[in-house]
């Protein structure tokens, strides 16, 4: 039934680097029960509560990645990418260990953990899945980015992102999330920066574990990374995927239309505080067959994976 919650059927683990920490991390993304929704234990620490519920009200405000807290200060960042994997799997909960403060960059996408967790195969649970219904548009700015969700009777995205950069420049996208449509279009678009701002992150301590393979870098009207883009809008793809991601925190699936322009993770996170803090704009309500049928995720299959999974 596609309007069941799902975990995992076994384990998936995966070795990497901090993208801006640069520490070796290993993450391993177990099986939850039924309504246990998505959780972050940090195995490295070994007093106090080690446990983050990845949700919207437990992340702090961040430009350069996504970051949550519990509240005896136990953090773990970086984490829009596996939150983005796990969505567009259909993937309800999970319970992730993960013995550093941050989640391993792998290829600067979330296509290998798409690609592990199908490996590790979904498991059907005796549980509905609660949906989130956009009732009534809301709208959050900052200068000229703007955030907004409305209504819709699926999980739509429309993105716009505009860089003097010639190798970006400005690109549009929208897409109807449904069914395997993240994983297809969206799941191995990379993070990407300019040159001048990797140099500038690293002054200051960020982006240690940046490299050409796991970032798109561009200088000018250049691609500094070797074997070039993916897809000729990786860019706008990639600021798609990092919506999915940061959605996923509403605590389960969207129905309603997204639409970024120039937003960030701090603006979607603005956005779902202003949702949740605005009376008749959304309803909780249990998801039928028909419904179901047309959430992220349902009915994916290895071979929706791109090559470079």
């Amino acid at each position: 039934m596609p309007n069941v919650q799902n975990t995992l059927s076994k384990a998936a683990t995966f070795r990497g680097t901090g993208l801006h920490s640069g520490a070796s991390v290993t993450m391993v993304v177990r099986p939850a029960p039924a309504g246990h929704g998505i959780w972050f234990r940090r195995t490295d620490l070994t007093e106090g509560d080690t446990r983050i519920l990845a949700r919207w009200d437990t992340v702090v405000p961040s430009k350069l990645c996504t970051l949550i807290e519990n509240d005896s200060g136990v953090t773990v960042s970086t984490i829009e990418h596996v939150m983005a994997a796990l969505a567009g799997s259909a993937v309800h909960n999970a319970l992730i260990d993960i013995d550093g403060p941050e989640v391993p960059i792998l290829d600067g996408s979330s296509a290998p953990f798409v690609a592990g967790f199908l490996a590790a195969g979904i498991t059907r649970q005796n549980a509905q899945v609660r949906v989130l219904r956009i009732l009534a548009p809301v709208e959050v700015r900052d200068g000229d980015a703007v955030a907004r969700l409305e209504p819709s009777d699926m999980f739509e995205i429309d993105f716009a992102i505009d860089f003097t950069d010639a190798a970006i420049g400005r690109q549009e996208k929208r897409l109807n999330l449904s069914n395997g449509t993240f994983v297809r279009e969206l799941s191995d678009s990379r993070t990407f920066c300019r040159n001048a701002d990797v140099q500038n992150m690293r002054a200051r301590g960020l982006a240690l574990g940046g490299t050409f393979e796991n970032a798109v870098v561009f200088e000018g009207d250049r691609v500094l990374s070797p074997g070039g883009l993916r897809h000729a809008d990786e860019p706008v793809r990639h600021k798609m995927l990092d919506a999915v991601g940061d959605l996923a925190l509403a605590g389960g699936p969207i129905l309603g239309r997204y639409t970024g322009i120039r937003a960030g993770h701090a603006l979607t996170n603005r956005l779902l505080r202003q949702l949740f803090a605005t009376p008749g704009a959304w309803r909780w309500q249990e998801c039928g067959a028909l419904t179901g049928a047309k959430l992220p995720g349902v009915g994916v299959h290895v071979a929706d994976l791109p090559a470079c999974a």
